[in-house]
């Protein structure tokens, strides 16, 4: 049901047709390069973090992680993700294929600025063998974010 919800999203900007959907698991950065034949840092992750009570998502470059002061100077708390268990029924999507399309009313999603240096990217679709090749302007569009973050460190 995720992988429709996301698609009726991108529908409404004619872009369902980028939708791919893989015979293997792209749930993971190494694993959607791997099936898209790409570089890591070309995947667009989505993580669910609590702010309060409330679940947010943060879309950025897939050679990036969660940079706790960064996080804590922009959301006023220490990054805390959503529970493995929880992200289905507060995001709308289940883990390994997260994504700003189709949430669930009420989720603010913000992008990280790690994916301005990026000309295509490649956030998952709704389920875990599926993704979407988009701009940053058209991710900027069909995600419906809510400003640009700086909230990440490199992996390496």
């Amino acid at each position: 049901m995720s992988l429709e919800k996301a698609k009726a999203c991108l529908k409404e900007f004619n872009l369902e047709s980028r939708i791919m959907e893989f015979d293997t698991s792209s749930a993971t950065v190494k694993e959607a390069a791997e099936a898209i034949h790409c570089q890591e840092k070309d995947i667009a992750k989505s993580l669910s973090f609590l702010v309060g009570d409330k679940a947010i998502l943060i879309v950025t470059a897939g050679d990036q992680k969660i940079d706790n002061a960064k996080f804590k100077a922009e959301y006023g708390v220490k990054a805390k993700m959503v529970p493995f268990e929880d992200v289905e029924h507060m995001i709308g999507h289940e883990v390994g294929g997260v994504c700003p399309f189709g949430v669930n009313e009420g989720i603010d999603i913000y992008l990280d600025v790690s994916l301005k240096r990026l000309e295509y990217v490649y956030p998952a679709c709704g389920s875990h063998n599926s993704a979407v090749k988009l701009t940053i302007d058209e991710l900027e569009r069909t995600s419906h974010f809510l400003k640009w973050v700086d909230v990440c460190k490199s992996i390496e």
